[in-house]
């Protein structure tokens, strides 16, 4: 029997223990950064198969490169950087994450391709259809909102959410011309007043 719909996941898997040891090691300064991409490298070689074993016809990485799945893409925006806030994200269960947010404190563009080798090293590793998520543009004004957002850089938002959207533009056409063909935008906030 088939059902009338169609299964997918947006791409985030657990880490794996191999994975969070070899970043704790990392962060300590006691694995280099080519040993940690190496068992990356093969925790994503691991994540790709089980994908494709259950029957999945699209597969991610399991974004085993990111830290926190947003975070990481809106970081690599050209004028973002991470900085400390008061309070960390807090999830249901009692895990709350580090008290960094995204914040715009330069003109915003998408210059350094960043995260398409990630994509790539997928493409290149399986026999389905690799699938990239990246964060909606509303991400990354929602949780700081204005106070995110230089005044002195964007004095007019409209001018920041133009170059949201030229970045974004960018970024997407930068995955298709490395063969992207599933890109899925996630973390799309509800619309609120700037």
């Amino acid at each position: 029997m088939r059902l009338p719909a169609r299964a997918d996941h947006v791409g985030s898997l657990l880490r794996t223990v191999a994975l969070k040891e070899a970043r704790a090691q990392h962060a300590a300064g006691t694995l280099s950064a080519e040993a940690l991409r190496h068992i990356e490298d093969r925790c994503i070689r691991e994540a790709i198969r089980m994908q494709e074993e259950i029957g999945l016809q699209a597969v991610t990485d399991g974004e085993y490169r990111r830290a926190f799945w947003q975070y990481d893409f809106l970081a690599g925006l050209d004028g973002v950087e991470m900085v400390e806030v008061d309070a960390g994200i807090q999830f249901s269960g009692g895990t709350q994450v580090r008290p960094i947010a995204p914040a715009v404190t330069s003109k915003l563009d998408y210059t350094t391709d960043h995260m398409v080798d990630h994509f790539a090293f997928l493409r290149a590793n399986t026999r389905v259809t690799p699938k990239q998520s990246i964060p909606s543009p509303t991400a990354l004004h929602y949780r700081g909102g204005r106070k995110a957002i230089l005044a002195t850089v964007y004095p007019d938002m409209a001018d920041f959410f133009r170059d949201l959207g030229l970045a974004y533009q960018k970024a997407i056409a930068a995955f298709a011309r490395a063969g992207c063909t599933y890109l899925q935008l996630d973390e799309v906030y509800l619309a609120v007043r700037p």
